[in-house]
């Protein structure tokens, strides 16, 4: 009974994410800020709790929460997230620009919304994001923030085109200079294709990755399409979770959802937490984005880019990050 009992604590402990991993190491928390397009998709989700789980655990400092994408449901959907697993006053922006407006198909984002606690009301009362990230970076200690981006590069590409202000004497492109570790994309095909968060604003796309002064890693589209998570989730005992509640009533709209959904952003949110060592390989060189929003790779050892390639075999891939994204805050425990 004892051995049973020891077993049964040991999964939990590994399912919800606070087992010692034989690939984790003592290091500081990675401090993050993740812009998303959540909506049109719901791994952004699945992606945010990732990152929840981590800074829970003490290996994430989520510093903000961006959105790319102009939907009014985007940051309350973001802000319901956040307040549910503690952190509600994390600061959350939006594209003042022209951007990309697309909302949930499966309209799990009003269901959330209607259903649990937030304070923001709709996406256009949000700070812009471009201030947002002077703010946030402006705070940092120089070389110590890693962004993940897993939605649209507008935000990025009117942070880079920012100048000095009353936030910050540096331009936007001095800051991330100053500031930024590395970012984590999760955008493009490799090592040729077209994808969704590079073309639909190709313009910025295309003006991020020809300029962006820092080390940029790319997980592409064929990556996540090959791990699958939700079905665990959605098959537990995990009561009142919006993340559950999101996977719940997206993955059964979508035949191609059976074997759970396909974990894109999940993949940018493991990255930016444990780098790709033990779980991807890389390719070095630079990213081409093409007029019509598709992308090709030049190899070359001279590149501050690189993309992954999957090295740890999916299912245990898959494992570990829905492990994560089953984590539920500490306060309800």
């Amino acid at each position: 009974m004892k051995q049973f009992l020891l077993t049964t604590m040991v999964i939990s402990l590994i399912l919800y994410g606070y087992a010692n991993q034989s690939d984790e190491k003592n290091v500081e928390p990675v401090k993050l800020i993740f812009d998303t397009d959540l909506g049109p998709d719901y791994d952004d989700v699945g992606a945010l709790a990732f990152l929840h789980a981590m800074a829970d655990s003490g290996k994430a400092d989520i510093l903000a929460t961006v959105t790319s994408n102009k939907n009014e449901l985007v940051a309350p959907s973001i802000n319901v997230i956040n307040t549910y697993f503690g952190r509600s006053e994390l600061p959350i922006g939006s594209p003042k620009t022209n951007g990309v407006d697309l909302g949930s198909s499966q309209h799990w984002a009003d269901s959330i919304v209607k259903k649990y606690p937030h304070s923001i009301k709709s996406t256009s009362k949000v700070p812009d994001a471009v201030d947002v990230y002077r703010k946030t970076l402006s705070l940092q200690p120089d070389h110590s923030v890693t962004i993940v981006t897993v939605g649209f590069l507008t935000n990025l590409s009117n942070l880079l085109k920012s100048t000095a202000d009353k936030i910050s004497p540096l331009t936007g492109n001095e800051l991330v200079i100053k500031k930024v570790k590395r970012l984590v994309s999760m955008a493009g095909r490799f090592p040729e294709g077209k994808e969704f968060n590079i073309y639909m604003d190709s313009t910025a796309s295309k003006y991020v990755y020809e300029n962006w002064p820092g080390e940029i890693i790319f997980t592409g589209f064929e990556i996540g399409a090959e791990i699958h998570t939700g079905l665990k989730l959605i098959k537990s005992d995990i009561k009142n979770s919006p993340v559950k509640d999101v996977f719940r009533i997206s993955i059964p709209l979508s035949p191609e959802d059976k074997d759970g959904r396909m974990s894109w952003d999940e993949t940018a949110a493991l990255i930016g937490v444990y780098g790709t060592e033990g779980f991807f390989d890389t390719v070095r060189g630079k990213i081409i984005v093409n007029s019509d929003g598709s992308n090709k790779w030049e190899n070359s050892m001279d590149g501050n880019q690189y993309y992954v390639k999957l090295k740890k075999p999916v299912p245990e891939i898959s494992t570990f990050i829905e492990a994560r994204m089953m984590h539920v805050p500490i306060k309800s425990k």
